[in-house]
């Protein structure tokens, strides 16, 4: 497995308006590691996650997606070999799932104009919804899926490139238990699937992360407060201090969850 990074941040600013947003921002994405992005609500998670998927520019400091840096790139090409899963993306049409999938070959909302995929984009396609636990529903159209079988179909539609990165932002956003477990479940079985891919998932709860996550980064008010494999950054202090609420963390089977800690477990000050 190579070593090169897939994503650098270094020293990373973003400022909006005068507004601080990021600030002194580092870590680095290498392949094969599956990286958790968390914080609380206001803590940059988003701004963060449209750098890597080369959607912005940072204002400071350096950014480099799968060797390429930002501000010396064309953004769109380079946008094309990072999948990108959007929860809020709408195709404006009630295509099927099949048809959705294969809109990521051409990275547009809708089918273009006059292209055909190939047998074997079309075969890939089907490969990539019975991965994700749709192949009963390949024709179905956009307009019936529940929001756990959009979100499934929205991760294939962004492997069909075969991308080296896949950014997912909050997927399991409007779940039920039942949407969440078959998210995670197919999850895990994709990154045990696809060695070679690194992925970062940005989320509010730990309950969302798959187990095959490696890694793990803490934003709060911007700033980076820590970085590094998930045993070591997922602690009951690091998380607390995160999120400004002390919390107890407990792991089985590689999923995490999490409660508050009563009065008589927080440490005196």
């Amino acid at each position: 497995m190579t070593t090169a990074p897939v994503l650098s941040v270094r020293d990373v600013d973003v400022v909006r308006d005068g507004n601080p947003v990021l600030h002194g921002v580092t870590f680095t994405v290498r392949a094969g590691e599956h990286w958790a992005l968390l914080g609380p609500n206001g803590a940059g998670k988003s701004t963060l996650l449209r750098l890597l998927g080369a959607l912005a520019h940072p204002t400071r400091g350096t950014v480099d997606v799968l060797g390429h840096r930002l501000g010396r790139v064309d953004l769109r090409e380079l946008r094309a070999h990072v999948g990108h899963v959007d929860p809020r993306h709408d195709p404006r049409a009630p295509l099927t799932v099949r048809e959705l999938v294969l809109t990521g070959l051409t990275n547009s909302v809708q089918p273009l104009p006059r292209w055909r995929p190939t047998a074997a984009e079309t075969a890939t396609a089907d490969r990539l919804i019975g991965l994700l636990g749709l192949g009963h529903r390949h024709a179905a159209r956009w307009p019936t899926l529940s929001q756990g079988e959009r979100g499934r179909a929205l991760i294939a539609r962004a492997l069909m490139p075969r991308p080296r990165l896949l950014l997912l932002d909050e997927p399991a956003t409007g779940l039920d238990l039942a949407g969440r477990e078959q998210l995670v479940e197919r999850l895990d079985a994709l990154q045990q699937g696809w060695p070679e891919l690194a992925s970062v998932l940005v989320t509010h709860h730990l309950e969302e992360l798959p187990p095959g996550t490696t890694h793990a980064v803490l934003l709060r008010g911007g700033c980076r407060l820590v970085a590094g494999p998930v045993a070591e950054v997922l602690t009951d202090d690091l998380v607390s201090a995160c999120f400004g609420h002390p919390v107890r963390l407990a792991r089985l089977d590689d999923r995490w969850s999490v409660r508050a800690r009563r009065a008589t477990e927080v440490p005196a000050r």
